[in-house]
């Protein structure tokens, strides 16, 4: 586990004494980067679901709102075109209704909200969560899709993935309502970055690419990180 930032004189960046370091306490999410994914040794020692099978906390936890939040992404959305704009609008629509019939196996529970490669902290062969800016309650699937999308879309591999969901126990490509969620889940990774792209810029373009992408249904397509 990474140290905490300290001063020359061994103080935390807070100006309180530095204290020694503790070993992570759960590993909840053991994926590594992809220079070292092929590693035979990483194997996490609490994946994935310890978060999952978590009790719920004795607050309060925002429910998942995968619509809303893309509703409001494309709501903000200026450097788009038209066309554009309606065309994710219009898939919006219709993934809403079809996630009406998507039929959930796991318990509902914790999640991260956005589970993948750069949302980890390395140390080792272990790994433990972090930014939690989108953590919330729902079903454990949304979490293990985007893992899916990450190994898929931005060069992982199939075989990453693979070793991930025999780690956690459950293949959620082999469930019934993959489809849904995954293009779901992709939409809103995409209108994220839609409201924030300005004219001209890289990640505006970027955005393009994956709205052209879309229209084909290329599922396959490689992405760049944004």
């Amino acid at each position: 586990m990474a140290r905490p930032p300290s001063l020359p004189d061994r103080r935390t960046a807070t100006g309180e004494p530095a204290r020694p370091r503790r070993r992570a306490r759960r590993h909840l999410l053991a994926v590594p980067p992809p220079a070292r994914a092929s590693r035979a040794g990483c194997a996490p020692r609490r994946p994935l679901r310890k978060l999952h099978q978590l009790p719920p906390p004795p607050f309060s936890v925002r429910p998942l709102d995968t619509v809303g939040a893309i509703r409001r992404s494309i709501a903000a959305i200026t450097a788009l075109s038209p066309a554009d704009t309606a065309f994710l609008r219009q898939r919006l629509s219709a993934l809403e209704s079809a996630l009406a019939d998507v039929d959930y196996v796991l318990r509902p529970g914790l999640l991260q909200g956005d589970p993948q490669h750069r949302n980890a902290l390395h140390h080792g062969e272990a790994a433990v969560l972090c930014d939690w800016d989108t953590a919330c309650f729902g079903p454990p699937e949304l979490d293990l899709v985007t893992m899916e999308i990450h190994c898929r879309r931005f060069g992982y591999g199939r075989s990453h993935y693979q070793r991930l969901a025999d780690l956690y126990g459950f293949d959620v490509t082999a469930w019934s309502g993959y489809a849904v969620l995954r293009d779901l889940r992709e939409l809103r990774m995409i209108t994220t970055n839609a409201k924030r792209a300005s004219a001209g810029s890289p990640t505006l373009a970027e955005v393009r690419r994956r709205v052209e992408g879309l229209r084909r249904g290329d599922l396959d397509d490689g992405w760049n990180i944004l």
